[in-house]
């Protein structure tokens, strides 16, 4: 369920905001031109290749880098042993403004002034008969708001215990009532997993 190689949306995902895009061509742009060009220089080198195709990495790098990226996020929990099928509900939710970025800028009499980029998230805790499990986080949208405490969610859950005495991690959940997806990032084969939930409810129906 959740792949080695990163999909479209773990690649979306790992690419980042546009702060990060740039800083990736920056660095895709400026590595690439300065290979390339001591390449030029080593035509009659023996490291000429080597020179060249070090270029060509560093151009490509915008893509290369989020799907690198993306396969370590997915490496965190595919290394983990015991892994279920959750399915609970919605027990608590919480909205609350994080910041995602501060720096200092240039006030309009130049003195330095520190900004901070908010952004408001959501937290959902869910839980079983068990009780708590866990709580997923991730960055509000409009449609969002139409998640309430009691709905059902379902999800993978990771432990390195057999007896998950003890959750290591959750994946990105389902919620079957309002169709769709919650988390902040896309760890799982999506249609894959829906395809597996209602597999597992016909069986439990028969």
């Amino acid at each position: 369920m959740i792949p080695a190689v990163a999909t479209g949306n773990q690649f979306k995902s790992a690419l980042g905001n546009p702060q990060k895009i740039l800083q990736r061509v920056m660095v895709s742009s400026i590595g690439g031109v300065i290979t390339l060009l001591i390449s030029q220089s080593q035509v009659a080198s023996q490291f000429y290749a080597l020179w060249l195709i070090l270029g060509v990495m560093f151009l490509l790098y915008i893509l290369w880098g989020p799907i690198i990226e993306a396969g370590q996020i997915n490496s965190r929990l595919r290394v983990l042993p015991f892994i279920c099928l959750f399915e609970g509900e919605v027990s608590n939710i919480k909205i609350k403004e994080k910041v995602e970025e501060r720096h200092e800028q240039a006030n309009q009499r130049g003195e330095l002034e520190l900004i901070e980029n908010r952004r408001t998230w959501m937290f959902l805790e869910i839980s079983d008969e068990d009780g708590y499990i866990g709580t997923l986080r991730f960055p509000l949208e409009k449609k969002f708001q139409q998640i309430r405490a009691g709905q059902l969610v379902r999800c993978l859950v990771f432990s390195d215990r057999k007896d998950f005495s003890h959750i290591s991690a959750t994946s990105d959940a389902w919620l079957p009532q309002l169709g769709f997806w919650i988390g902040e990032y896309p760890y799982l084969l999506r249609p894959a997993f829906e395809d597996l939930c209602q597999f597992k409810l016909s069986r439990r129906k028969v």
